[in-house]
């Protein structure tokens, strides 16, 4: 692993048990792959019922695009905040994510970059079954573009 948790946690905002990622494995200019294996903690923020969905794999993967432009310098700094703007094309091939007891791989692409927006497309597996699939752009320090 290139990078593990307590290195993430200095590149996104997410504290506790709601950073989700384990590490990096892999990353360059426009990709970038990490392992999650909080599908499978019990305090997971976001399970219900004991089962985290299949969609709360797009927060795992902004996680994801934010790490990378981290690493990137395209943040430059750790965002004061970003938001989610637009999901498209996301398909869930499984109702829940806590069904699968291999870590999560998340591949993340950089599609497009701009100042303030980045969009990416994503994928999640456990092993080789694709989980979830889509596209997704964030706008960055949302809460200054929102001055």
């Amino acid at each position: 692993m290139l990078i593990g948790q307590t290195e993430i946690r200095a590149l996104i905002p997410h504290a506790g048990d709601m950073c989700l990622l384990s590490g990096v494995t892999r990353w360059d200019a426009t990709r970038i792959s990490c392992i999650s294996q909080s599908h499978r903690n019990i305090s997971n923020p976001l399970a219900r019922s004991g089962k985290v969905g299949a969609l709360c794999g797009i927060e795992i993967a902004a996680q994801a695009m934010a790490v990378h432009g981290g690493l990137t310098g395209l943040v430059g700094q750790r965002p004061r905040a970003g938001l989610l703007v637009s999901v498209r094309d996301v398909v869930a091939k499984v109702e829940y994510l806590s069904d699968y007891s291999e870590d999560l791989q998340i591949e993340a692409e950089q599609l497009m970059a701009e100042q303030s927006s980045v969009c990416y497309s994503f994928t999640l597996h456990a092993g080789e079954m694709e989980l979830l699939r889509g596209r997704a752009t964030v706008v960055l320090d949302a809460g200054r573009v929102a001055s």
